[in-house]
């Protein structure tokens, strides 16, 4: 039973539709469910939603394509959104065996499936990114963030290296809630957009660049040390983790 289950539930009761000592024994069974399901190799916390407003989202780097589809599975099996990162095509056949209405999203090499009532966010998000380079990494966010409720806007390519291309969409910046930027090489297009707008800035490195970028540490600690105010960073490539900051935000 997830939060807007509990208050559809409580608003039937409310219009007399149910009786309030069914509602609560709904609820009571509800409590009293283990709060994981133990499955030998994980134990998938089914109470995370109820903590946390989503589901336990399955990293897919490290596990086998049997072990993400039998999470993923248990996941589905109670009414839940499905967001499985780091995924590869065979994990995902394998996923859509047991949750065949899975979608593959081969840039953002993520699986979702949207079910039950994710409560939607109240503006929209921006991710932008750098290069074309960074899509995967940006498309991450996306990903993350439309299965989350969000509306997204995608702009790509803008990065410092051709200013006049972030500065001809000052309309779309202006009008987006909260900012994800994602960038690699020196990574200084998070303090240009900060810069331009009122709104939270998340900024995510990414392994993108020659020798001295040190695999996307250059971009982490120029994001880091940004002299634009407004800009919170995330870990190298961590699309993910840049798509769900932003979602809490927008919901906010």
């Amino acid at each position: 039973m997830t939060a807007s289950d509990i208050e559809a539930l409580l608003d039937r009761v409310r219009r007399g539709e149910v009786d309030p000592a069914a509602a609560s024994a709904q609820i009571l069974a509800a409590l009293r469910a283990a709060p994981f399901e133990d499955l030998g190799f994980a134990r998938v916390d089914t109470h995370r939603e109820l903590r946390q407003g989503f589901p336990e989202v399955i990293l897919g780097l490290g596990k086998s394509p049997e072990q993400v589809a039998a999470i993923a599975g248990r996941i589905v099996a109670r009414g839940q959104a499905l967001l499985v990162t780091r995924a590869d095509l065979q994990t995902y056949d394998a996923v859509r065996a047991l949750v065949p209405e899975a979608t593959y999203h081969g840039q953002a090499r993520a699986i979702t499936l949207v079910q039950g009532q994710i409560p939607p966010g109240r503006g929209t998000i921006l991710v932008t990114c750098a290069g074309t380079s960074d899509l995967a990494v940006a498309e991450e966010a996306a990903i993350t963030a439309e299965v989350m409720g969000n509306k997204v806007d995608r702009l790509y390519d803008v990065g410092v290296a051709g200013l006049h291309r972030l500065l001809a969409e000052q309309p779309r910046l202006q009008s987006a809630r909260v900012i994800v930027v994602v960038a690699g090489m020196e990574g200084a297009l998070p303090s240009v957009v900060a810069g331009l707008v009122t709104v939270p800035v998340i900024a995510v490195p990414t392994s993108i660049g020659y020798g001295a970028s040190f695999g996307g540490v250059a971009a982490l600690l120029g994001m880091l040390n940004s002299c634009a105010n407004g800009v919170s960073v995330v870990n190298i490539d961590n699309g993910f983790g840049g798509g769900c900051m932003a979602s809490i935000i927008n919901h906010l």
